[in-house]
């Protein structure tokens, strides 16, 4: 009886073919991918009508930041409306046969705590921050208490 030595296959002892993928073949299907996007005029689903948004607060104001480069004043829509903020942008084209060429828009849902009546806007350099104010009941208090 003979016995025979065997060795199971590691990646370094097979070429990278075996294993079906090169060694920067997800970075290249993922560049294949944006450019493939880009020359097909179509948009990935995250950056469709939608633009970045940051939601933060602190005790007195809930604030909403929103990055809007290229759009003139008059182009911006922000509303309250149900306990949803939704911000509205139209990008006009210059040509007479494309009137429409962009709207972007975007919703957030607010809170119980936040006044609506009391939200102010405001757009410089590219950027929209809108201010809400919370209610006065809920912001913290401090309470002294009386030792008898």
């Amino acid at each position: 009886m003979r016995y025979i030595r065997y060795n199971t296959p590691t990646r370094r002892s097979l070429p990278a073919a075996a294993f079906g993928r090169g060694v920067c073949n997800g970075l290249e299907s993922e560049i294949d991918r944006l450019f493939n996007a880009a020359a097909s005029g179509s948009q990935s689903p995250h950056s469709g009508s939608r633009f970045p948004v940051d939601v933060y607060q602190d005790k007195n104001n809930l604030y909403v930041r929103a990055e809007l480069p290229g759009f003139g004043r008059d182009d911006i829509n922000v509303e309250v409306v149900d306990g949803n903020l939704t911000l509205e942008a139209t990008r006009k084209s210059d040509s007479e046969k494309a009137p429409l060429a962009a709207k972007f828009n975007r919703s957030v849902t607010l809170p119980d705590d936040v006044k609506t009546d009391g939200v102010t806007a405001a757009y410089v350099d590219g950027v929209l921050p809108v201010t809400l104010p919370k209610l006065e009941e809920v912001k913290p208090r401090k309470v002294s208490v009386a030792v008898g």
